[in-house]
């Protein structure tokens, strides 16, 4: 098929937004043919770009050579179009261009497309990881392209707001130094210095201080951050933050700063938000809602009734507190729904979860012959119950140091039970700051206790003097001056007042247990330029992808990152991460064993084959060719790799994950080794 070149045509409005304002003005459209008709003298193409889409209307009897060209396009095809905007006879409310339509006079194609794997449509049934793979794809249907439109308006508004309070968007180095705190760095070898590694950041954090310590006073960035993170459902390796920082800020100056950010940020999405947004203390978000992150949008909250399972601690083996939730009107759940429950409870970490329905008649449950009447109708009373709720009461299977566990497990039943009995209201915006949070908390890995948010935390004064105490139930008693931000029971982002004085920080590195030449081999430039008059100084970060996403009204982040990857860490699209050229690994000093090739296709059965280097000294054919036999179809095959080397040539059948080795080889010499 002859295609056309776009010549000097240049566009001249975006087809979504065509209005009845622009009937009988010429126009110039490009984009992508999103549906074809064909009544034989008349033939309409939906065009798509950007802004939405345009009907076009080419009319045999009045175009012909553009009706002809017309009847070449197939879906996804490139054109553009020259023609004359009418009022259509019957308007397409479903639309926003639906009250025109543009009379076709001339079409340019100017290319081709294969069949697209699904369709271009607002709603697909594709899995998400062949979206992911045909991101390009993808991104041309309404929705992820919606959501990147949003995410723009969000950032140009969060740039407007921080600009006009006086802060300077300042870039902070990709390239940095590891400091082996929190998640695992992702690091970068060192060509110039051999042996020697840089890391992408974290979070700016460090760099955002000693912004301060230079005059700078007030910083912000919209900054992409680094996490070599154990594997979860909604977290991306590379992520982008807005990182803020303030000198000489009390609490309430930088709550303020954020207020107003989130105030246009939200304006953006068409939500209306106004601060100052409401503050709640962190023992008081465990003790009513479970969680440090509350969604606060319904009740339910949670009730300590430790007291009247006084007589049934020992037989149901409870430990620790007991605490309740009054579910309204789960008293009708039926024993599957209750085994669901219970089961939904113990994966939370509950050790036990006892249920009692409320009737117009009194209180009835399994556990009335252990506890007695009386003890239920008081935990019913504690739990705030009515006829027809159901009280769930909990206790954790292990308990936590400095925190109450089965607090946490009620928290997360709470959310499980507001799902189920659809006690969240979709359209309400709710947003909390966390306050008074813990310096210190218990690590279950590392059987110690370790910052509860990072080193560089500010302190409560009156805590500092048990910095020295080495108990661990003093040190979990300490407050920060930690803070987070809460939107509808998802955490935005956390910050902090810093510690400014040289000293103070060196006493936290010492009571997290770092020595004096671990301080300085990790952050003795840090240390040395707190010493050269550090101001006060604070600020937060939040996670833009989820503010993005929460306002998109989206469950995941994928949703509104362009190129995002799996929870495998994965770029299907661009099969990242991949190998390198084996040139590449000896220029840096590195050698990885095995070594791989890229997979190939066994031209004998379908399957796939590749070479696996055990030990390799330099690129640079060595040796004769490897020779292998396929062992499905018993064909031979031969390769010689520019890799001087020992190692093995494997084999995998079609439709098999295993790979079978089908030779050995040592490229030193010219006899090869028997295969096994």
């Amino acid at each position: 098929m002859e295609l056309d070149a776009l010549g000097d045509w240049q566009r001249t409005k975006y087809c979504g937004e065509l209005r009845a304002s622009d009937a009988e003005s010429e126009v110039t459209l490009a984009g992508w043919v999103h549906r074809r008709r064909d009544l034989g003298n008349l033939i309409f193409l939906d065009v798509r770009d950007r802004a939405g889409i345009a009907q076009v209307v080419f009319n045999k009897e009045q175009s012909a050579a553009a009706h002809a060209r017309a009847d070449e396009v197939r879906p996804e095809y490139v054109v553009a179009v020259r023609g004359r905007v009418v009022l259509r006879q019957k308007p397409n409310p479903e639309l926003p261009s639906g009250e025109v339509e543009v009379i076709g006079a001339e079409l340019r194609l100017l290319n081709t497309a294969k069949t697209p794997p699904f369709q271009i449509e607002e709603e697909v049934t594709a899995s998400e990881e062949t979206r992911l793979r045909y991101r390009y794809l993808d991104l041309r249907r309404p929705r992820p392209k919606r959501n990147l439109v949003l995410r723009h308006k969000i950032v140009l508004e969060i740039r407007r707001a921080l600009d006009e309070l006086g802060f300077l968007e300042i870039e902070t180095p990709m390239l940095t130094r590891s400091t082996p705190e929190g998640a695992r760095d992702y690091l970068v070898p060192s060509r110039v210095h051999p042996g020697q590694f840089y890391a992408l950041p974290q979070s700016p954090q460090i760099f955002k201080q000693i912004l301060m310590i230079a005059g700078l006073d007030r910083y912000f960035q919209i900054v992409r951050c680094f996490r070599d993170e154990d594997l979860r459902a909604d977290r991306q390796p590379e992520f982008t933050q807005l990182d803020l920082e303030m000198s000489f800020p009390t609490q309430d100056a930088i709550f303020g700063v954020i207020e107003r950010v989130m105030e246009r940020a939200c304006a953006a999405a068409g939500i209306a938000v106004k601060g100052p947004f409401p503050r709640m203390e962190y023992r008081e978000a465990i003790a009513r809602y479970g969680s440090d992150k509350p969604d606060v949008r319904f009740g339910m909250e949670l009730h300590d009734v430790t007291p009247h399972f006084a007589a049934g601690r020992e037989t149901l083996r409870i430990s620790g507190n007991v605490k309740a939730i009054a579910a309204p009107g789960a008293a009708a759940f039926s024993r599957k729904q209750l085994d669901e429950l219970s089961e939904r409870a113990k994966a939370a970490g509950a050790a036990g979860a006892f249920t009692m329905k409320v009737t117009a008649d009194g209180v009835t449950s399994s556990l009335e012959k252990m506890l007695g009447a009386e003890a239920l109708r008081k935990i019913a009373d504690a739990a705030g119950a009515k006829p027809g709720d159901l009280v769930v009461a909990v206790t954790a299977k292990e308990q936590i140091p400095g925190t109450d566990a089965a607090a946490l497990v009620a928290g997360q039943v709470r959310l499980y039970l507001a799902e189920k009995l659809n006690l969240v209201p979709k359209d309400e915006w709710k947003l909390l700051w966390i306050t008074g949070f813990a310096l210190f908390e218990w690590s279950d890995s590392e059987k110690r206790v370790v910052s509860a948010q990072h080193p560089f935390t500010g302190i409560v004064e009156e805590d500092l003097p048990k910095l020295e105490d080495p108990s661990d139930e003093t040190r979990l008693s300490m407050r920060s001056k930690g803070y987070d931000l809460v939107l509808n029971g998802v955490e935005l982002g956390s910050g902090s007042i810093r510690n400014h004085l040289e000293e103070t920080q060196a006493r936290v590195f010492r009571a997290l247990g770092l020595t004096e030449e671990q301080q300085r081999a990790r952050f003795g430039f840090f240390l040395d330029a707190l010493t050269y008059g550090t101001p006060p100084h604070g600020g937060i970060a939040l996670g833009l992808d989820r503010v993005a996403a929460l306002l998109a009204g989206e469950k995941s982040i994928r949703e509104v990152i362009a190129f995002a990857k799996t929870t495998a860490a994965q770029d299907l699209m661009a099969e990242a991460p991949s190998n390198v050229a084996l040139g590449q690994l000896i220029e840096l000093g590195i050698k990885i064993f095995p070594y791989l090739t890229e997979p190939k296709k066994c031209d004998a059965c379908g399957g796939t084959m590749r070479i696996a280097f055990e030990e390799y000294f330099a690129e640079g054919a060595a040796g004769e060719a490897i020779t292998w036999i396929c062992p499905d179809k018993g064909q031979t095959f031969s390769a010689r790799p520019e890799i001087a080397g020992k190692g093995k040539v494997e084999h995998r059948s079609p439709g098999s994950e295993t790979w079978t080795t089908v030779k050995l080889f040592d490229r030193e010499s010219d006899e090869p080794k028997p295969s096994r």
